[in-house]
């Protein structure tokens, strides 16, 4: 009874911690006060409110740090946003990105990929790092298509005719193509996916700047046949860092889990997430793992390994985070919708001087961004525009790498074009011309007025 007593008075204490969280951070955040010219107008930040901390400190209260049971209760939860069945959690999109490329190399995949070292996937030369370093971390080899404008969407153009030139090679190495959907702005899926189904392509769909967006009433993610997520604070939703993969295929989801937990073999994260007290999900945890190489040893199967794999896991307190982040969702996807109204309110009465972003018939972006490229005959560059509205506390961004091939990390890929900046002439205008600002849900009314007042200062 004593026993009982004190659990009843400890889970109080716990609730009564994880009430005074939630109170603080909405006190806080109610008193926060915004003066233009002074303050940032953040280009993206968090959309949190006390749920999500009292969250991930009640789970830090629990006592149970690692991944556990709710990062597998997330990865049934969110799945289904990017149209697919399965997903695994990552500690951030970048590891996402990595473990989607990686696991095309798996031990348990090899009899339907079996990609080797020097296999290539086309990929738009304006991207971000997390796009090409997959490839050359895992010895593929990254080959480039400029972008068009105003969206900076991959030249299907060009993709079709590497594809025609390489199928007529005897032995032919493009096998895949990826790319990410630009601020969540999807290119023509039709014609992608017809692309992919003709060349037999492996498409691997990057959507950390698109959750949320549609093609013809299909979620972004669901084109691929791994697709990822960012949950970084700039993106549409955070639980601080984190990243997710999705896929419609099992096999390739236990491949996934498999290489994110070290390349380990026992798959019990599936039915029994964090917990090593009670058998593996096999049910044969000590046995002869090893006959293969000739071994009689009986081993724990928790410490055997048949992949070459990595520790990308979260933390659970992220996980919890992230649950109380996707109820948010909608509403976070209608403001950034109505944010981007909103720049283009302000910014369409200069189109004369500036290209500003379109959508294709069948897409339906949740915006992860305001795109802005400065045309060759404006009177005011790229640079001029950057300046006044940093001056002024308004965020801006360079969209990501601009042409990748003149960044010093890739200047081995460099060496196989005469001119990187004539090669991609687009790409080369979206380094010196593109950026964007910002149309998270956290921005108010008052901030685009003010964005509105310094923009006609600019422009006029």
């Amino acid at each position: 009874m004593i026993t009982k007593l004190k659990e009843y008075l400890l889970e109080r204490k716990k609730q009564s911690i994880i009430r005074n969280t939630r109170s603080y951070i909405n006190q806080k955040h109610a008193m926060k006060t915004w003066e233009p010219g002074k303050d940032w107008v953040q280009y993206s930040g968090p959309y949190f409110d006390g749920e999500e901390y009292s969250a991930g400190v009640g789970r830090l209260m629990d006592e149970w740090l690692i991944y556990g049971e709710r990062a597998r209760e997330f990865e049934l939860e969110f799945a289904p946003h990017l149209g697919k069945k399965y997903g695994s959690l990552t500690n951030s999109g970048s590891s996402a990105n990595l473990l989607m490329m990686s696991v095309l190399k798996s031990n348990r995949l090899k009899s339907r990929y079996n990609l080797k070292r020097g296999d290539q996937f086309i990929t738009p030369v304006v991207c971000f790092p997390t796009t090409i370093n997959p490839m050359l971390q895992n010895g593929f080899e990254p080959v480039f298509v400029d972008v068009e404008l105003p969206n900076l969407h991959p030249n299907l153009d060009q993709v079709e005719k590497l594809l025609e030139k390489d199928r007529k090679k005897k032995n032919p190495k493009i096998k895949g193509i990826t790319f990410a959907h630009v601020l969540g702005n999807p290119p023509d899926m039709d014609r992608l996916m017809d692309i992919v189904k003709k060349y037999d392509l492996i498409f691997l769909e990057d959507a950390c700047d698109a959750l949320g967006s549609t093609w013809k009433g299909k979620p972004l993610g669901s084109f691929g046949l791994m697709s990822t997520c960012s949950f970084f604070p700039a993106h549409h939703m955070s639980m601080g860092e984190g990243g997710f993969i999705a896929t419609d295929d099992n096999q390739v989801r236990i491949a996934l889990a498999a290489t994110r937990d070290w390349g380990r073999a026992c798959y019990c994260n599936t039915q029994k997430p964090g917990n090593v007290t009670e058998g593996t999900a096999c049910g044969n945890r000590f046995s002869e793992w090893f006959k293969d190489a000739g071994s009689q040893a009986t081993f724990d199967h928790r410490y055997v390994f048949d992949e070459v794999g990595y520790n990308l896991k979260p933390l659970d307190m992220q996980a919890a985070m992230g649950l109380e982040q996707v109820k948010k969702l909608p509403e976070m996807h209608a403001k950034r919708k109505l944010n981007y109204f909103r720049q283009t309110e302000i910014w369409g009465k200069y189109r004369e001087h500036l290209m500003l972003p379109t959508t294709m018939q069948g897409a339906d972006p949740s915006w992860f961004g305001y795109l802005i490229t400065v045309k060759d005959s404006s009177p005011v560059n790229k640079a001029q525009m950057i300046a006044k509205l940093e001056e002024a506390k308004i965020q801006t961004r360079s969209y990501f790498t601009g042409n990748a091939l003149l960044h010093p990390a890739y200047a081995e890929l460099r060496k196989k074009y005469k001119d990187v900046q004539k090669a991609f002439p687009v790409a080369t205008k979206v380094t010196n011309d593109t950026f964007f600002l910002g149309v998270w849900p956290g921005a108010l009314p008052e901030h685009y007025d003010y964005i509105e007042k310094v923009a006609k200062e600019i422009m006029e």
